[in-house]
């Protein structure tokens, strides 16, 4: 078993370092000065996906390099559906590395952690995933098991909801179903303060995380209430690793068989065929 007080106090630290990122306004990070940003597709428990994304990113050797990884939990596992979801280790390491990295490293909210922030059961291939995560932790920290719990709640609940570079690209989980769009209350955004009827179906915590519309329309009209030209989202699945979803959109899963990321320069001007250009697939043949 893992030290239990040693991974609550990580979870306790990179929580209070999620919520002080230099460049937070209220539910977004601001990256003004970044050379580059790293964003990574879900990984849904994905280690061999997120070891080789350290050894891309570099953070070591690259000082103006930042990560954005979204998606961390309620692990997809057909091949051993009696295994408890063992993706709180995930948690627990990329909390570890926001400690490491506080300024560089930043874990956008998903559609997943919001389901364990409301309780909104998520159900995949005949399995109740938020029911399997729970196991994972108990199993994994036995008597322990609600206070960590409750503390990944926290982390969650500290969690940003888009990065945005300087050249006007926004790493967010989804853009938002067209019909919502009206009802998006912006001043949550700005604020960070997210109520409870802004994480239910129709509000705007809700609709920025699980939204799958990708038709250039919503894309506009969410790039000019938002000021930005591109979005780079997860989310949606991608068999291919990534996709073109628009003209504004850029989507990159990072779960198998192909998982992806996108490192881009956010300082300089870009176009979505940039940006496209700037996916890569992990090669999971590689070891450290």
């Amino acid at each position: 078993m893992p030290d239990p007080q040693k991974i609550l106090a990580t979870l306790k630290r990179a929580t209070d370092l999620m919520r002080a990122t230099p460049g937070r306004q209220g539910s977004v990070v601001h990256l003004p000065d970044a050379d580059e940003v790293m964003v990574v597709g879900d990984l849904h428990g994905n280690l061999d996906a997120f070891r080789l994304a350290l050894h891309v990113a570099g953070l070591g050797q690259h000082p103006g390099r930042h990560l954005v990884l979204q998606e961390l939990i309620h692990e997809i596992n057909k091949y051993d559906e009696d295994r408890p979801d063992r993706s709180h280790r995930l948690v627990d390491l990329v909390s570890a590395l926001k400690c490491q990295y506080p300024d560089r490293v930043h874990l956008i909210l998903g559609n997943h952690e919001l389901s364990e922030l409301t309780g909104r059961v998520i159900g995949k291939d005949g399995q109740a995933l938020n029911l399997r995560f729970r196991l994972g932790i108990e199993q994994a920290y036995g008597a322990h098991t609600n206070e960590i719990y409750r503390a990944y709640i926290d982390l969650f609940g500290a969690l940003p909801v888009a990065v945005r570079t300087a050249n006007r690209v926004l790493a967010i989980h989804s853009i938002p179903d067209g019909r919502y769009l009206d009802t998006i209350d912006l001043d949550v955004l700005r604020s960070g303060r997210w109520s409870e009827e802004s994480m239910k179906r129709g509000g705007t915590i809700y609709a920025v995380t699980w939204g799958r519309d990708t038709t250039p329309e919503t894309a506009d009209r969410f790039a000019a209430m938002l000021d930005c030209d591109f979005f780079v989202t997860g989310h949606q699945p991608c068999d291919e690793g990534f996709r073109r979803a628009s003209h504004r959109q850029v989507i990159v899963d990072g779960t198998y068989p192909s998982p992806a990321y996108c490192l881009f320069q956010s300082r300089e001007p870009t176009s979505i065929d940039s940006l496209l250009a700037s996916c890569s697939l992990f090669d999971l043949h590689t070891r450290d």
